[in-house]
């Protein structure tokens, strides 16, 4: 009788690991963003994404009993307060996370989630590094920089030949990786740049970095780095009566660009996934946020596709274990997201990267966007 009664017991306690905790308590998705600091618009973005999601499947049952929860993390942008919220959610019983935005704060982070057994899907960390170390945990809803500076660098050498072009960064893992990246392929399609610099991020003055590329009379200055110094050395190019354009990947797709850029924005030049809002599968999710009086731009429907990856292994695995929801991702099955269809290779990477090439262009009602300004390869 003790030895059938043992058995039932394990095949109940089976059978519940199996539902994933139908029924109990809700499963806590963490957001690992910066809700402050100079990237906090992005922050928001992310935890918009996320929120809506969460939402969206509770009230849709689509885990069949299982609630997600969601709970906030405000990195800042800084590595070591991104690793601070990373132990916090440990600590807390998080089970999974989406997030960071800055490749410099995810790739630490990563390593504490890889120690407390959290899966991380990050909607807008590029760094070649983050996903090339070997870790289960690591996936992604965005593409690399390797592939987004072949983009980028085809781009230039096609497009600008014979053309004075500065690389500028500064000096992140995110930037200079990009600045490297897109360097790279523009060499080995026949440009020479003129000018590689870095910069400090967060500084206000960019008189001296200007000078130099006055001096070298650039007719692009190719920008690695996040939208609040793009916007800057723009407005200090403009200043100064330096008309070169930038070119800028996709850390600058959020209006605050514009308004520290001023009118000088409008010709900019930026690699960006492609606009999901346009995906005909996001068309009622960007309609519940636009009722909310919210612009799902950029990362915000790339986090909420972040949040149906989980949710789709969570129900195929009846799992919230991290590494149970890893291993069926890395099988490589397609699950349909607001983005379109996502599946990963063994090491958290798309298996179809895509970019395209934007252009922030001054509209009929004097606004600089640029949504609906895909320009040609």
């Amino acid at each position: 009788m003790t030895r059938l009664l043992m058995a039932g017991l394990a095949g109940l306690l089976l059978m519940t690991a199996a539902r994933g905790q139908e029924g109990g308590a809700p499963v806590k998705i963490g957001v690992a963003a910066p809700m402050t600091g100079p990237n906090a618009a992005f922050g928001a973005q992310i935890r918009n994404g996320v929120s809506q999601a969460v939402e969206d499947l509770n009230r849709a049952g689509t885990l069949k009993g299982t609630t997600l929860t969601v709970t906030v993390g405000d990195d800042a942008s800084d590595p070591k307060q991104g690793v601070s919220v990373a132990n916090k959610f440990a600590s807390d019983g998080v089970k999974m996370v989406v997030g960071d935005y800055n490749s410099g704060v995810t790739i630490p982070a990563s390593d504490v989630y890889l120690d407390a057994g959290i899966i991380q899907v990050t909607p807008a960390s590029t760094s070649v590094k983050f996903t090339e170390r070997g870790m289960w945990n690591t996936f992604r809803t965005c593409s690399r920089d390797d592939q987004q500076g072949a983009v980028a660098g085809s781009y230039l050498a096609a497009h600008f030949p014979g053309k004075k072009i500065a690389f500028v960064h500064d000096k992140t893992p995110y930037g200079k990786g990009l600045a490297d990246e897109t360097l790279k392929t523009f060499r080995a399609k026949g440009g020479k740049e003129v000018l590689f610099e870095g910069i400090n991020p967060g500084e206000k003055d960019y008189a001296a970095l200007v000078s130099k590329l006055k001096s070298a009379n650039v007719d692009v200055v190719y920008f690695g780095g996040v939208h609040t110094e793009a916007g800057l050395i723009i407005r200090q190019m403009r200043d100064q009566g330096l008309t070169a354009r930038m070119m800028s990947g996709d850390a600058i797709p959020d209006k605050e660009f514009v308004q520290i850029a001023g009118p000088g924005a409008a010709g900019t030049l930026m690699t960006f996934a492609p606009d999901a809002r346009k995906n005909p599968n996001a068309r009622g999710v960007v309609a519940a946020f636009n009722a909310r009086g919210i612009d799902p731009e950029a990362y915000t429907l790339y986090a909420y596709a972040a949040v149906q990856v989980l949710a789709k292994a969570m129900a195929e695995t009846g799992s919230s274990d991290g590494r149970a929801l890893a291993d069926w991702l890395h099988q490589g099955k397609p699950v349909d997201t607001v983005v379109g269809p996502i599946a990963y290779d063994r090491k958290g990477d798309l298996t179809r990267p895509d970019y395209v090439i934007y252009e922030w262009t001054k509209g009929p009602d004097g606004r600089i966007d640029y949504a609906g300004h895909e320009v040609a390869p």
